[in-house]
């Protein structure tokens, strides 16, 4: 009788389960941007929660954590592990970098979460305000030895543009003092009124800048120049080959989420970046769409870890 039972329930048992997996999402998701808002993180990651728009039936709701270069967002991502409804934009500054800075970092960047894909990459450009008079890199390397060195801004401490300008400094070997500030926004809009000199900045939060005249890019920071800031050289291009980074996102989420769910965010991520609306925006402010998915974007974020600890390590490199 009991094992009639058994057999007589299990036929309703597996819908039951097919049904508590399709419920998926049951709420909104929670998309945690870890810097403030207008800086690249944010611009990432609201252009692609209007992409996926309604496609998982529930809305997106992104939230602006920002804080300790990225820390604070990630951590608060990490402690919600097994929480299928949280996500985040994974990056440098967060993953790469950070957790080899600080000698305090409150959240594993491999074990507490699992890394979906690349969202997307692109340069950091040095970047000066209209009244700084020089207008190539040697012009900045030479004011800067004149006047004994000039102050540099970034999103802050422990981001990519933080340590690209630490290696512009060692490389020409000039005084550069990094001013860290809490956002993006805040630091170019210090540049653009005269307070200090110069910014190391992220291309597509730069762009629009640029674009307007209102900050002078004078090298980006990858191997070959890039195509969106036609005339401007990289610095390997202007003699400096050891410059060389390039900011990268992803999309990542807490560790512990049902792997069904894991594969789902896969798809849609994947969908999203292949989308033509998608890849015109992202090219109009210099990002290219990420190609690596789950297992070749967690392999790249554990290379990216194992390289900036070595250039930090080798360049004494601090934060401030």
């Amino acid at each position: 009788m009991t094992t009639r039972r058994v057999l007589l329930a299990a036929p309703l048992a597996l819908p039951l389960a097919a049904r508590a997996q399709a419920a998926w999402p049951e709420r909104p998701i929670r998309w945690i941007v870890n810097f403030p808002p207008a800086g690249a993180a944010d611009i990432l990651s609201r252009a692609m929660a209007e992409q996926i728009g309604g496609s998982l039936g529930q809305p997106i709701v992104v939230e602006n954590r920002p804080g300790a270069g990225g820390m604070v967002g990630s951590d608060l991502v990490a402690k919600a592990r097994g929480d299928a409804h949280v996500v985040m934009m994974s990056n440098a500054a967060s993953h790469g970098i950070g957790p080899v800075l600080y000698r305090s970092v409150p959240y594993d960047p491999l074990a507490d979460f699992i890394h979906i894909g690349m969202v997307g990459n692109f340069p950091s450009v040095l970047c000066v305000g209209e009244a700084v008079p020089a207008k190539t890199v040697a012009e900045f390397v030479a004011l800067a030895k004149q006047r004994g060195g000039l102050t540099y801004g970034s999103g802050g401490n422990g981001t990519m543009n933080h340590l690209t300008g630490a290696l512009f400094g060692a490389a020409a070997g000039i005084t550069l003092t990094h001013v860290p500030y809490r956002g993006s926004a805040a630091a170019m809009t210090d540049v653009i009124g005269g307070q200090i000199p110069a910014v190391m900045e992220s291309l597509p939060t730069a762009m629009g800048h640029i674009r307007a005249g209102r900050l002078r890019p004078l090298a980006s920071s990858e191997p070959a120049a890039d195509p969106a800031l036609p005339g401007v050289p990289s610095f390997t291009e202007a003699g400096f080959p050891s410059v060389q980074s390039t900011n990268w996102f992803g999309f990542s989420t807490p560790a512990g989420i049902p792997e069904a769910v894991a594969a789902r965010w896969q798809v849609v991520i994947a969908e999203a970046l292949s989308a033509p609306a998608l890849r015109e925006r992202f090219a109009t402010i210099g990002v290219r769409p990420g190609t690596l998915g789950r297992a070749d974007y967690t392999a790249f974020i554990k290379a990216e870890l194992d390289r900036w600890r070595a250039v930090i390590r080798t360049g004494g490199i601090q934060a401030d």
